[in-house]
C-alpha cells in the first residue's frame, strides 16, 4: 500500500506482531492508522503504531517487559521460530511496544521497517556490522559524530575494513572515491560541530550511476534533522540512523536509537541486530513513543528559538560567524532550503580568540544554558567544540573558541539575556 508524506511516496509495511498463530493471546497487527488516508507528518506522529482497542481503549501503548514468550502449541511456537522477524517471538527481538515506535518512526520518515537499539551509537555500529567485513572499504564524512569515528578507526581498521575520510562537500564527486570494495557511503547532514550540509541527492546518484551490481548502501545519521525535517528515502538513502535519545525522546530521560532502512536493506540490517544483541530497555521505547507525539511542536519551538539566538548571536562584537544552515548566507543554506522542511535547535558559533580564563568566565556562570554532551531535549545547552581534533582530511584552523549550542524550550529572551551576560564576561575577562 502507498500513501504519499509531503509529495513523498511512501510504501506502509508494519513491523508488528502477526497475530494470534505466534502468541498466545489475541494481538492483530498495528493497523490504527489507516494507511489509506491522506494524513500530514503530524497526524501521522500523533496515531501512527497506535491501537487502542486492543488494550481495553488505554491510548498508549502497554509497555511490555517481557523476556520469555509462551506458544500455545507446537505449530505456533516453529512457525515463531521461522518468522521471528515478524512476529512476538522473544523479548530482545522485539515486542508489541517495540514495534509501535518502529512502525510509527518507519512511517514517519518514509522507510519500509525501522529497529530499534539501546542508544543512537548503538544504531549506528549495528548498521555498520551489517554491511561491512574484512577487505572492504567505507566512505565516511569528514564532519561525522565524534563515537563514529572513533567507532571506524578503533573497531573497523583492526577487523581489516579499510575506512576512508572524505569532504563532507564532495556532493557527486564521491563517484571519483569509489572503489570496486567499497560496500558502503556513510553521510551526516548537517554535520557534526560545524554543520555542513551534505548533497545526499547528487551522491545517491553517483552510487547508482557507478554501474555496480552491488553499490554501496548509503547511510546517514539524521538524527539533526529528525524524520520529521528531511527524508532520507526521498533523497536516495538506503538506511537512516537516529540518536532517538535526541529529539524523539526529547526529556533528556533515556537512551535510545532507531535505524529505518528501505525494502532491500531491512533484513540484513535486522540480522544484524539479532546477531548482536541489539535492543532497547521497554520503558525507554515507550518514552520514546511518548516523545514521538509532541515531536511535532517541540521542534517548531527549537527551530524558532534556536534561529532568534543565532540572528541575535550575529549581531555581536565578539562572533566570528554562527554556524546554522537555516541562516540565509550560510555555506549549506542552498541545500538545506532544496532539500529539508524543517531546522532543529542545535547550532554553533565561533567566537574571536581569548583566553581560556575569558571562556570559562562565560560558561561558569550561565544560568540557563547548561553544559553536557547531548541535546535535544527541553533545556538548552552550551560546550566549546575542537573540531581540529577530529578531522582528518578538511581543516579547522580558526584561533577562536567554537561554541556549540541547543536551543531547548525557554523563552527565546531569557535565554538571549542569559547569552548577553556570558558575552559581557567574555569580553571583560579578555580585557582583563
Amino acid at each position: 500500500m502507498c500513501r504519499a508524506i509531503d509529495g513523498h511516496p511512501t510504501t506502509i509495511r508494519y513491523a508488528g506482531p502477526v497475530g494470534p498463530a505466534t502468541m498466545p493471546f489475541d494481538y492483530s497487527v498495528l493497523r490504527a492508522f489507516d494507511p489509506m488516508q491522506t494524513a500530514r507528518p503530524d497526524t501521522v506522529m500523533t496515531h501512527a503504531g497506535l491501537e487502542p482497542h486492543a488494550h481495553h481503549g488505554i491510548v498508549n501503548p502497554p509497555v511490555y517487559h517481557a523476556s520469555t514468550v509462551l506458544f500455545p502449541t507446537l505449530d505456533a511456537l516453529e512457525h515463531a521460530g521461522q518468522t521471528k522477524f515478524d512476529s512476538v517471538y522473544y523479548g530482545r527481538v522485539g515486542t508489541p511496544t517495540t514495534s509501535a515506535l518502529e512502525t510509527a518512526v518507519a512511517l514517519l520518515e518514509g522507510g519500509h521497517r525501522a529497529i530499534v537499539a539501546g542508544s543512537g551509537l548503538a544504531a549506528i555500529t549495528t548498521t555498520l556490522y551489517a554491511f561491512l567485513k574484512t577487505g572492504d572499504h567505507i566512505l565516511v564524512t569528514d564532519s561525522v559524530y565524534a563515537p563514529t569515528r572513533l567507532f571506524c578507526d578503533q573497531m573497523l581498521v583492526p577487523m581489516g575494513v579499510r575506512v576512508e575520510y572524505y569532504d563532507p562537500h564532495v556532493g557527486a564527486g564521491i563517484a571519483a572515491l569509489l572503489r570496486p570494495e567499497t560496500r558502503v557511503v556513510f553521510a551526516e547532514s548537517p554535520g557534526s560541530l560545524t554543520f555542513e550540509v551534505q548533497d545526499i541527492p547528487a551522491m545517491a546518484e553517483a552510487i547508482r550511476s557507478a554501474g555496480r551490481g552491488d553499490p554501496p548502501v548509503l547511510i546517514t545519521d539524521n538524527t539533526w534533522a529528525s524524520p520529521l525535517y528531511f527524508k532520507p528515502f526521498a533523497h536516495g538513502a538506503h538506511v537512516s540512523v537516529h540518536a532517538a535519545t535526541k529529539y524523539i525522546v526529547g526529556h533528556s530521560d533515556a537512551m535510545l536509537g532507531l535505524i529505518v532502512c528501505d525494502e532491500a536493506h531491512f533484513h540484513a540490517v535486522k540480522q544484524a541486530a539479532v546477531l548482536l544483541g541489539t535492543c532497547a530497555g521497554p520503558d525507554d521505547v515507550w518514552l520514546g513513543l511518548r516523545g514521538l507525539r509532541t515531536m511535532g511542536v517541540r521542534l517548531a519551538r527549537h527551530w524558532e528559538t534556536g534561529l532568534a539566538l543565532a540572528e541575535w548571536l550575529a549581531t555581536r562584537p565578539e562572533v566570528v560567524r554562527v554556524l546554522h544552515p537555516a541562516r540565509p548566507g550560510d555555506p549549506g543554506h542552498a541545500l538545506w532550503r532544496r532539500d529539508f522542511t524543517g531546522a532543529s535547535g542545535l547550532f554553533s558559533v565561533l567566537l574571536k580568540p581569548a583566553p581560556r580564563t575569558a571562556l570559562a568566565a562565560m560558561l561558569d556562570h550561565m544560568r540557563l544554558f547548561g553544559m553536557g554532551y547531548s541535546w535535544g531535549g527541553f533545556e538548552s545547552l552550551i560546550i566549546p567544540a575542537k573540531p581540529q581534533d577530529i578531522r582528518s582530511v578538511t581543516s579547522w584552523e580558526e584561533p577562536g573558541p567554537l561554541l556549540r549550542l541547543h536551543a531547548g524550550l525557554e523563552d527565546a529572551s531569557d535565554l538571549i539575556a542569559d547569552l548577553r551576560a556570558g558575552l559581557d564576561r567574555y569580553t571583560a575577562a579578555k580585557a582583563a
